[in-house]
């Protein structure tokens, strides 16, 4: 088997393991939890079951519906994008291991767009009475996948380590 094949197989699994969690987690707080239900767990740490129809901190929350379809649209827009870069840089493995954790999490969060119209968040972190925006699995893989990705960017090449896309 092609070693590119091998190597994109490994991403790929790693995004199917970040949706499975993320799904797993969802339906616990959807099944256990009703909207706007909190757990308080530690002074700084709650769970929350929240449904977000707009993008991140909850933007175009309120836009009256299209912003569902666009959000769906972009995602599997972006999802194709990452599987063909996966498929292109299958030797960069820190830029793959980043579009991994992305692609788990924009299918996450698209799966929640498409059966529920809106995004399931349940995870509070708040601190002297500013509460950050709630988030989910998904949202934290794509978080930590766009970190690594900035990561690999501005980190120095070893002169072994194949260039980073945008480095070439």
């Amino acid at each position: 088997m092609h070693s590119g094949t091998t190597s994109m197989r490994k991403w790929l699994l790693l995004a199917a393991v970040i949706v499975v969690i993320d799904q797993i987690t969802k339906y616990f707080i959807m099944k256990h939890f009703v909207l706007h239900e909190t757990l308080y767990i530690t002074s700084f740490f709650n769970l929350v079951r929240v449904h977000n129809a707009g993008a991140a901190f909850s933007m175009f929350a309120d836009a009256g519906g299209w912003q569902r379809f666009f959000f769906i649209g972009i995602a599997i827009a972006a999802s194709a994008w990452v599987v063909w870069l996966l498929k292109r840089y299958p030797q960069q493995t820190l830029f793959c291991l980043a579009l991994g954790m992305i692609l788990g999490g924009a299918i996450g969060n698209l799966i929640d767009r498409v059966l529920f119209g809106s995004v399931v968040d349940f995870v509070q972190v708040h601190y002297a009475g500013y509460f950050f925006p709630a988030f989910n699995v998904a949202d934290s893989a794509i978080t930590c996948g766009a970190g690594l990705l900035i990561w690999d960017s501005i980190r120095p090449q070893k002169p072994h380590e194949p260039q980073s896309v945008g480095r070439e």
